[in-house]
């Protein structure tokens, strides 16, 4: 049977109000959380996992030049291989390198200094894709994931951790670029969103124990685990500002200052984005 123009018209205009209506049932009854579709089709399970196991491997096997593990050499804050509640307490001060670290530039530093890997070559490939899968992804999820339960708590104790959340303050509020935009223009408000997407109040503990306690998090578009380095990151692109450089003192100030809002939120990462 051949279908006239007419009756396939109306076809069409009925299936897309019938999707019209759905998605406005569905938006409504998710509480405006577009991902809420997703999370219920994987139930308990995250993606993530993959990732994590693999992040286990890694700090645990030897590797590099002096074929030395990150588990018997790497202190992320609480002694040497101590993983176990470490995530929620970056970043932080450290000693060693006498800088204050997020999870990121700390993996860095330990697979550099204390494995002897390659630094430009582990920036290059920072972020996975595909078949090129990041090992500093994989070891954030893992690490991460050690401190699942456990609260934010972060210290302002040494100078430099004061010197790094006053910056982190700063930046959050500063405003530039072609549209003139800061962190704060989407993010010290309740109630905004763009699109579908809630942004949550980063200047408010309810707000950033929301963002804090969720990242790294497997990002169901990419179909890859992202740290909140690489979150930071494509919020300066969407605010149309320079690059931020990776595991430099910006996205480590800024994290520092958000974990501070967020401080006695729970952790639950890795999470799962849309």
């Amino acid at each position: 049977m051949r279908l006239t123009k007419t009756a396939i018209r109306t076809a069409v205009g009925l299936a897309l109000g019938l999707g019209a209506a759905a998605t406005l049932a569905y938006a409504q009854s998710a509480k405006d959380d577009p991902v809420a579709e997703y999370r219920a089709m994987f139930g308990d399970d995250n993606p993530a996992e993959l990732w994590q196991s693999r992040g286990k491997d890694l700090w645990e096997q030897p590797r590099g030049p002096k074929n030395v593990a990150l588990a018997a050499v790497c202190d992320l804050g609480l002694g040497k291989g101590v993983v176990k509640g470490a995530y929620a307490q970056l970043p932080r001060y450290f000693k060693d390198s006498d800088k204050v670290e997020d999870l990121d530039s700390r993996l860095l530093t330990c697979m550099v200094r204390d494995q002897g890997l390659d630094r430009d070559t582990l920036i290059a490939h920072r972020f996975g894709d595909g078949d090129n899968k990041s090992d500093i992804e994989a070891l954030a999820a893992y690490i991460a994931d050690q401190s699942r339960g456990m609260p934010i708590k972060v210290a302002l104790t040494h100078p430099k951790e004061k010197q790094a959340y006053a910056l982190g303050k700063a930046l959050f509020y500063y405003r530039a670029g072609t549209h003139d935009f800061g962190c704060s223009t989407c993010h010290s408000q309740e109630g905004k969103r763009i699109r579908l997407q809630q942004l949550p109040d980063l200047a408010a503990a309810d707000g950033a124990r929301e963002a804090m306690t969720t990242w790294p998090a497997y990002r169901v578009s990419q179909g890859e685990v992202r740290t909140l380095e690489w979150r930071l990151g494509d919020c300066f692109r969407q605010q149309r500002l320079p690059e931020m450089i990776y595991a430099s003192e910006v996205p480590i100030a800024l994290t520092l200052f958000l974990a501070k809002n967020a401080e006695g939120g729970v952790m639950a990462a890795p999470g799962l984005k849309r």
